[in-house]
């Protein structure tokens, strides 16, 4: 078992990752208040490992929201629904809210816990690849909007990040796939070594070596853990996180959230970014083209659907949180390892990358 610290004074906590951490009770049992445990699942996670759950947190009280599955769900209707099962078990100041799922429910259980009674502590267990290296970690809490992704949201720490890997046993591969894109990711924001070693690796990776995606997730955990000690609420070297996002989100709310995974999105949204970072002169293409097939032999996309016209693309990134000033913000590369935040580009350079980087119709 790996053990990391995500450092942030009197809101640290730790990430155990490796086999079988979700069984181990003197992991999780420090952290339920006296007020028990409400597990929040969604219909597919329940099935596979809630009584898994249920009995390492035998003793304790427990109740549980089961909601559906799937970003499309991902709405205050369904936030409502966990809302109702706390008031329904008289959960108080002292309960804790456990997210046993992947990103989707990590998010609203996490804004969950961020609200109730004014905030609640709340631990992750992520069980798909996609929330073990990334949205579990860092506090972030959010569900959508119509017209925007993780639009209403709160930044809320968890108290504990349990990394089961075996849970990625019955991850199907599409998802594993989609958790790869946000692993690679961190290689080129910071880890130039990190994006070497998933080259060599990759085969491995999508073969399901418990062994090495444990180091992944470790190494992407740590390149998290580390920046987000400097930066919690997002005020600079964190918004490096979100390369591809920008263009990522406009594909998912410009689709209808759930048409795409969420890695999905980002990969043809790293992908985008590197072309119209080499448009303006500062990725060489030998990068872009090694970015490029990174993602393809990971089974990934490279390129936007063709049905999110570049107008639409500049509508939506138009709303985009890391817009401020009325300026959107790019997270764009200046070479595997080495990415920076932007305002200053010419708007027909974005018009041609959006105009290139699509399907065909």
């Amino acid at each position: 078992m790996n053990v990391l610290e995500v450092c942030l004074g009197d809101f640290s906590y730790p990430i155990h990752i490796g086999a079988g951490v979700m069984k181990d009770p003197e992991l999780l049992m420090p952290h339920i208040g006296s007020g028990g445990a409400l597990i929040v699942t969604n219909e597919t996670i329940a099935t596979l490992y809630l009584e898994r759950l249920e009995q390492t947190l035998t003793g304790q009280k427990v109740a549980t929201a089961v909601v559906p599955d799937g970003e499309a769900y991902k709405t205050l209707d369904t936030l409502a629904q966990i809302y109702d099962a706390l008031i329904d078990n008289r959960c108080g100041r002292d309960v804790t809210i456990i997210a046993l799922g992947g990103g989707v429910i990590g998010d609203m259980a996490g804004f969950a816990a961020a609200t109730w009674q004014r905030g609640v502590r709340y631990v992750q267990i992520p069980t798909t690849l996609l929330a073990q290296v990334d949205s579990s970690v860092g506090g972030k809490t959010a569900v959508n909007h119509p017209r925007g992704k993780n639009m209403i949201g709160a930044f809320h720490q968890p108290v504990c990040v349990l990394a089961d890997t075996e849970t990625l046993h019955t991850l199907p591969p599409r998802d594993l796939r989609s958790g790869i894109a946000e692993t690679i990711k961190y290689g080129l924001i910071r880890d130039p070594d990190f994006f070497d070693w998933m080259e060599t690796h990759l085969p491995d990776l999508v073969g399901l070596d418990l062994d090495l995606l444990a180091e992944a997730i470790r190494r992407a955990c740590q390149n998290k853990a580390d920046v987000v000690a400097v930066d919690e609420r997002e005020h600079g070297e964190r918004a490096l996180l979100n390369l591809g996002h920008t263009f990522g989100h406009a594909i998912e709310t410009g689709l209808g959230h759930g048409q795409w995974l969420h890695g999905e999105a980002v990969s043809a949204g790293i992908c985008m970014a590197a072309d119209m970072s080499a448009r303006m002169g500062r990725l060489r293409q030998d990068a872009v083209a090694r970015i490029n097939t990174l993602f393809e032999r990971a089974g990934l996309p490279r390129r936007a659907p063709s049905t999110v016209s570049p107008d639409r693309f500049l509508e939506l990134m138009a709303v985009d949180k890391k817009v401020l000033a009325g300026n959107l913000r790019l997270i764009l590369l200046n070479d595997i390892g080495e990415s920076f935040i932007t305002s200053d580009f010419e708007p027909e350079l974005l018009r041609a990358t959006l105009e290139i980087c699509r399907d065909s119709a």
